[in-house]
């Protein structure tokens, strides 16, 4: 880059942050909501209270359409129903491995009796039992998810990853046990498929983090192929196990291996738990501001996600005896409390109910709020995606700053009037990241093209613990929930209160929030190449544009309070210049796609791949959009905004510009060849 561009951007930038300075603090919960509704919250959300409810949540086996999981399902009924929430219900939908909803392949139900390993001992020319290495019963993480019913007694082989025909060269794995390093997922084609393995020990490690390997005890949560054609299971061991026995097999000693295994996947039911606190404004209680979370996962599965769960429960509970009381008046809008499996429960509700989700006008979903100091976990307050502009982002922010700043002062020793603290809970600094937009749990459905609903997400990364029999309720934070649950509920009652008298707040906190993203703009566009730099200021300003924009949703009658915000906004553009025109395009790069109705949802959902089920698997995995990542954990986020910024005006030249602009370059070939395969499948049209 030329050095006097970047000496120029870079004083940009510093003049700005000089302005950001004298423009005052964050606008304080007082200007956006009063200070009764917070110290009303404050003084009636429990951490504690929830952290009961965790313990409760996260003794269950919660496996999509299980026992365990409507177990869990009608305690939270249950206390629903204790707490006084109105339309109380567990809605139920097919899970039998056939119906589709949108893009998501309903998947059977799983259920397990019992599973057990055993090493076995020869004893006078005959295998006897040596030691139990699993127990589902006492470790239900011992069996991978989607496990089929089995009895084997087979010799052990180490074919090491095991996803690579190279890993089988010279093993004879046919009617044995294969010993691998990775998912059983990804190995179940090829050893059991194509070699003929008698079933999987699998001891993967956790998702990578620094501390990723650190603890060979671990044991971590394991699934197979939901709609494999060859029933097969797996046990997951720990890698201190895996180890053991590489030794001795290195040694030359045969190891031989007992598995029992009573399970199987069935024609079952999927059950969202949803309740509802209705609004008392006939204009907007039709409105719903929704708290979203996902009940299943394995147990223990504490802080993934019992602590999501039991906190939308404990904001479920205030609210209803906070209204109840006369200490909140009943809001305007109304406010829907959801509990599905994740990612495929909010595809499905969202598809089968088009009803519900007609009304949601915002969420707050909660995935993981609650790690203590021994998981090492860090919070962040995340936005909506880029394709989605909304200053529902800046609200969240708003009170994960707050929170930040009363937390801090508190552990520094300060007197503070909200240190949100609980008895039992910790005083560290809650410390939240306000995080731009990442993919991984429920709000990236909401907020798919397909759907447009504007999201906030609270949530842990990262987690050492994640996926583990580690992520146990010891580990748990009540202050930490509190904190998380004063978030989530300060922020839902300003949406759903937010009227044209309430719009003042919003305009003073729009204004930094545009100064903040332009200055962090400039500095992005510092280290582009001169077309990507101009790319990124046309995006950015277009960007703000839909933040105020998207006020109208909420307020439609605030067109003053927004043209007040586009005046400040053209100032800023005047000084920091437009980007220019775009540069003509032709061929594959000026293509305009446009979404069709159907399906609705994104193309990779939860253990069912839309586009690779159509396309088939090679092809869909040659797509490099898919694995693209700029090396800084972005991943699979390019291709779903590639989809969701599709809208019937963008070209493939204009959505390869904005992916740049909200996560870096990416070569427009293969956003091209990406867009170009959903059109064969019918997802889009040109």
């Amino acid at each position: 880059m030329h050095p006097a561009r970047l000496r120029g951007a870079g004083i940009a930038a510093t003049a700005l942050t000089a302005l950001l300075s004298t423009e005052g603090a964050v606008a304080a919960p007082a200007t956006l909501i009063d200070d009764a509704a917070v110290e009303a919250l404050v003084s009636e959300l429990s951490g504690d209270t929830a952290r009961r409810n965790l313990d409760v949540i996260s003794g269950s086996h919660r496996m999509r359409a299980s026992r365990g999981y409507e177990e869990a399902a009608q305690f939270v009924a249950g206390r629903l129903r204790d707490y006084g929430l109105e339309d109380v219900e567990v809605l139920q939908f097919a899970a039998d491995g056939r119906t589709m909803f949108g893009t998501q392949r309903s998947r059977p139900a799983w259920d397990v009796d019992a599973a057990e390993l055993w090493e076995l001992r020869s004893e006078n020319g005959q295998w006897t039992r040596s030691a139990r290495v699993a127990d589902w019963r006492s470790t239900p993480l011992s069996l991978a998810q989607d496990s089929e019913a089995g009895d084997v007694s087979a010799a052990l082989v180490d074919v090491g990853r095991g996803s690579d025909e190279r890993d089988y060269a010279g093993k004879d794995v046919r009617g044995k046990l294969v010993l691998v390093s990775s998912q059983p997922e990804d190995v179940q084609a090829m050893a059991v498929d194509r070699h003929g393995a008698a079933g999987i020990v699998s001891y993967a490690q956790n998702q990578r983090t620094a501390w990723w390997g650190d603890d060979a005890s671990l044991l971590r949560w394991g699934h197979l192929d939901s709609f494999a054609r060859t029933p097969t299971f797996a046990f997951m061991v720990t890698p201190q196990q895996a180890s053991a026995w590489q030794a001795r097999l290195a040694e030359g000693e045969p190891i031989q291996l007992q598995a029992h295994v009573q399970a199987r996947r069935h024609e079952g039911l999927y059950r969202i738990v949803t309740a509802r606190i209705a609004g008392d404004n006939p204009r907007l209680a039709d409105q719903e501001i929704v708290f979203s979370c996902h009940l299943d996962h394995p147990h223990p599965g504490a802080n993934d996600n019992a602590s999501g769960c039991a906190t939308i429960l404990e904001v479920a509970r205030t609210f209803a005896k906070l209204i109840r009381e006369g200490r909140l008046a009943r809001p305007a809008r109304s406010l829907r409390f959801l509990w599905p499996p994740e990612i495929e429960g909010s595809t499905i509700l969202l598809n089968a109910r088009p009803d519900l989700a007609g009304r949601f006008v915002a969420i707050v979903h909660m995935d993981m709020v609650g790690g203590g100091p021994e998981t090492k976990a860090v919070f962040h307050v995340t936005r909506s995606p880029a394709s989605l502009p909304t200053f529902v982002s800046d609200v969240a922010q708003a009170f994960g700053e707050f929170v930040n700043e009363q937390s801090l002062a508190y552990a520094s020793g300060e007197s503070v009037r909200y240190p949100l603290v609980e008895p039992s809970g910790g005083k560290e600094p809650l410390l939240a990241q306000m995080s731009e937009f990442d993919s991984g749990s429920d709000h990236e459905v909401f907020t798919e093209g397909s759907f447009r609903i504007p999201a906030i997400y609270l949530n842990d990364w990262p987690d050492r613990y994640i996926h583990t029999n580690r992520d146990v309720p010891e580990n748990i934070d009540p202050t930490k929930l509190k904190r998380a649950a004063f978030i989530g509920a300060a922020s839902a009652w300003y949406l759903a209160n937010l009227d044209a008298g309430g719009v003042d707040g919003l305009v003073s906190l729009l204004e930094r929030r545009q100064l903040e993203r332009t200055s962090r703009m400039l500095e992005r566009r510092a280290n582009l190449s001169a077309e990507d730099a101009a790319a990124m200021t046309r995006f950015h300003w277009d960007h703000e544009h839909g933040v105020i924009d998207s006020i109208g949703r909420f307020v439609p009658e605030a067109a003053v309070s927004r043209t007040t915000l586009e005046a400040r906004l053209a100032v800023l553009q005047r000084a920091y210049g437009s980007g220019g025109r775009p540069l003509s395009v032709r061929g594959d790069a000026a293509r305009v796609y446009r979404r069709n109705p159907e399906p609705k949802g994104p193309m990779v959902v939860f253990g069912y791949d839309y586009l690779a089920d159509r396309l088939g698997n090679e092809r869909a995995e040659a797509l490099q959009l898919r694995h693209y990542s700029t090396g800084d954990g972005v991943g699979a986020a390019y291709a779903l905004e590639a989809l969701n910024f599709v809208d019937g005006r963008r070209s493939v030249q204009d959505i390869r510009d904005a992916l740049t602009a909200e996560f870096g370059p990416v070569p427009i070939e293969y956003v091209a060849e990406y867009l170009q395969a959903l059109q064969q499948i019918g997802v889009l049209r040109l």
